[in-house]
């Protein structure tokens, strides 16, 4: 694992710091050393952010590197647009002149800028931009692979964006492996890339006539090389959401899916997509189940709770009324994984 700083400057408390929050959680790709946000300056991950890793934040990398040893800096948040924040420049130039590579998963591609491309020549460092479809050469059409894959095909999706749909994925992956159960998962995003997913792709980057043929190649290449007997893909937006529109529509079509997992924030008032200007509302969950039956034919099979929000005693009647209201298994995906786990294993 390369020894890795995450780069969230005044954002870490924010939704677009998504890729940093799951870097913190789940990684088996980078050991995470320091996060670098001069809002939390002194203070630990897990003082920030529920559920993660304890990592100490400091204000830049100067006195970060003065206690720890890194050699990768990772550009943590996902922002609306994927642009790159104004204030993250001075930190990755500083990181090229100590040495570092650069990892981002912005749609802004640090390795078509002048001015990074000249700084890591000149310290002989690299910039590996991730959010990069491949060339159009290599991408994949449709060609109905689900009739070949000899395993259960499940997506997790969302009510929303940045509403916990990988995270979801991840707990219940691993409760699955646990259980001595034959699973593999495939990311759809950033983040899950960076995780380590051994099959992903940024989807949002692919273009838009391959979008649903390059990732029904990757979750048939998943069954191909490693055949289990269920395949967990990433979801990506929301079948509903107005500014998101082809992320979740391409996974129910590329997985064709044996069931799906929704995940959902019943305290989030807003879309997570300016909210302070645009104020699009949250949809109802059984609205939602009713768009994925409708383009997917695949039933919901269990709802992940995202607690934000909430204190415990609220999300535990939260929980209780959505069992009793959607007849489905509902659960807080880190804290009782093993509730949708079942119903997953179930459709065997």
């Amino acid at each position: 694992m390369s020894r890795a700083v995450i780069l969230t400057d005044e954002h870490l408390d924010k939704n677009a710091a998504k890729t940093s929050h799951g870097l913190l959680r789940y990684s088996n790709k980078y050991d995470i050393q320091g996060v670098i946000d001069s809002k939390f300056s002194g203070r630990y991950t897990d003082e920030v952010i529920p559920n993660c890793n304890r990592v100490p934040i400091y204000d830049s990398l100067d006195p970060l590197l003065a206690e720890k040893d890194a050699e990768v800096l990772i550009v943590g948040v996902a922002t609306v647009g994927g642009y790159l924040p104004m204030n993250f420049e001075k930190h990755i130039k500083q990181a090229m002149e100590r040495g570092m590579d650069i990892v981002s998963g912005l749609h802004y591609y640090l390795s078509e800028q002048d001015k990074f491309v000249s700084m890591a020549e000149e310290f002989g460092v690299n910039i590996h931009d991730i959010r990069k479809s491949p060339p159009l050469d290599e991408l994949h059409y449709f060609q109905d692979r689900k009739k070949d894959i000899g395993a259960l095909t499940i997506p997790f999706l969302g009510t929303d964006s940045s509403v916990g749909k990988r995270t979801a994925l991840i707990s219940v992956y691993e409760t699955l492996k646990s259980m001595g159960e034959s699973v593999a998962w495939v990311a759809t995003g950033q983040t899950g890339i960076l995780q380590g997913a051994d099959f992903g792709l940024p989807l949002d980057s692919i273009t838009g006539d391959y979008m649903v043929g390059e990732l029904e190649h990757k979750i048939w290449s998943t069954w191909k090389e490693t055949k289990p007997d269920m395949i967990l893909v990433e979801g990506q937006g929301s079948i509903s959401h107005p500014a998101y529109v082809c992320g979740s529509r391409a996974v129910l079509a590329a997985s064709q899916p044996d069931g799906v997992v929704l995940q959902h924030s019943p305290k989030r008032k807003y879309r997570h997509y300016r909210e302070d200007e645009i104020k699009w509302p949250m949809p109802d969950v059984q609205h939602e189940r009713e768009l994925i039956k409708l383009f997917s034919g695949a039933e919901v099979i269990a709802i992940g709770i995202n607690p934000e929000f909430t204190d415990a005693s609220e999300k535990k009647e939260i929980i209780r009324r959505y069992e009793k209201e959607h007849d489905l298994p509902t659960a807080d995906a880190l804290e009782e994984p093993e509730k949708i786990a079942r119903s997953i294993v179930e459709l065997l």
